[in-house]
């Protein structure tokens, strides 16, 4: 197994990095190309290896596509390939993503007339998908799901004959993914009407040809936040970014300017971060319910701070590359930091000290690898498997160490 081993580091990171498009953004694009006939071209594209997987497996005209560990664009192709009619395909993926739930979103499916089956274990891929033409206009989840479940049916509504009617029943999680696809949609001139937790997504045959420049990715720009808290006089600049961004994890700015003393300023697209070393550190406690893809980094900046944290609102990350929350405490305690986890929170309890270099297991979940590296400001650390960064991040050692070997 490749590790990457990490040397304690200068204290104060400085220097300008540029992360590629936003995966999120670039994913739901690439399926609302892929529908209108190529009649969007996309700027600043994601470099990550899941938005490649998606953009060869929208190129591949053959019976079966393999989406490996890529799990957006399983839950986009689900959708995406039962409306292709005519076509048979077989959709399946890695080990980890044979054990990612996915019925929710067939049963949805084939509730409008979709014809999905399951080839091996009831709910999970692997998925036979004959496609067809989905005649019927309405359908009702829970609200508490996977954002992407919904986000799949929202892509996929405008090329259905009577356009589709999503009713979502509870709070909804993850509800600035939701907003970016509607303004995505509303982007190309697809009109859509929300009242409470029901969108109805009209029908629309063909869109206008456009350029559409993907904004960088707001939880790729995490980590470098950590790197900022985690240091005590850093500046970091980070492009391309958007003031007004439809990303949720560009909460980011206010949770590290609150909690943490970080201060994001924008310069044109560029942000640059400094810290406020006035702001007296205190317990944390954070709902992540709309944000959960940055739980990971901020519990490891928390750790790092040795400042105690509750984190909740966390009840997607069982489901995600790993199960996080297992994985979080596994790990934490590696870096001497006592942890407790229910099936939607985290909660750092205690610190204690340790005695030999952590060996941080990342599970192969990006997030794990990345989120653990900015205490390379506080200790020698080994990550195994670093090249699982990939999924979303390929320049990140790079960009890493661009930033500390000033």
């Amino acid at each position: 197994m490749e590790i990457k081993f990490l040397k304690k580091v200068n204290q104060n990171p400085k220097g300008e990095i540029f992360i590629s498009g936003s995966k999120s953004e670039s994913n739901r694009l690439l399926i609302l190309n892929a529908l209108f006939d190529n009649s969007i071209e996309i700027k600043n594209l994601s470099n990550s290896e899941d938005t490649e997987l998606l953009q060869n497996a929208l190129k591949n005209s053959g019976n079966k596509i393999d989406i490996h560990h890529a799990g957006t664009a399983m839950r986009f192709l689900t959708a995406y390939l039962s409306t292709q009619e005519n076509r048979e395909v077989v959709l399946t993926g890695s080990a980890r993503m044979k054990q990612r739930p996915i019925g929710i979103l067939v049963d949805a499916l084939n509730s409008l007339g979709a014809e999905i089956s399951y080839l091996e274990n009831e709910g999970f891929p692997s998925l036979s998908i004959i496609g067809k033409k989905l005649k019927k206009y309405f359908v009702e989840l829970d609200a508490n799901i996977s954002s992407q479940y919904i986000t799949a049916l929202m892509l996929i509504a405008p090329k259905l004959e009577n356009g589709l009617t999503i009713r979502l029943n509870g709070k909804i999680t993850s509800l600035p993914y939701l907003l970016m696809t509607v303004e995505l949609l509303e982007r190309i001139g697809i009109q859509i009407e929300r009242s409470e937790n029901v969108f109805r997504i009209h029908p629309k045959n063909k869109i206008q040809y456009q350029e559409i420049t993907v904004e960088s990715d707001w939880s790729s720009a995490s980590y470098f936040y950590s790197l900022a808290a985690l240091s005590e006089n850093p500046e970091i600049k980070i492009n391309s970014y958007f003031q007004n961004s439809l990303q949720g994890d560009s909460a980011l700015i206010e949770i590290y300017k609150n909690h943490f003393g970080i201060e994001s300023e924008f310069i044109g697209n560029q942000i640059v971060l400094r810290k406020n070393l006035s702001l007296k550190l205190k317990t944390l406690n954070l709902n992540l319910n709309e944000t959960p893809d940055i739980a990971q980094t901020i519990a490891v900046t928390c750790a790092g701070l040795k400042m105690k944290c509750k984190l909740t609102g966390l009840e997607t990350l069982s489901i995600k590359e790993t199960d996080r929350l297992t994985a979080l405490k596994n790990e934490l305690k590696k870096v001497g930091t006592k942890v407790q986890i229910t099936k939607d929170s985290l909660e750092i309890i205690d610190f204690e000290s340790i005695n030999e270099i952590p060996h941080i297991e990342t599970y192969n979940d990006h997030r794990m690898a990345m989120s653990f590296a900015p205490l390379c400001l506080l200790m020698d650390l080994q990550i195994k498997s670093p090249d699982v960064i990939k999924k979303s991040y390929p320049d990140f050692w790079s960009d890493l160490e661009k930033l500390t070997s000033v």
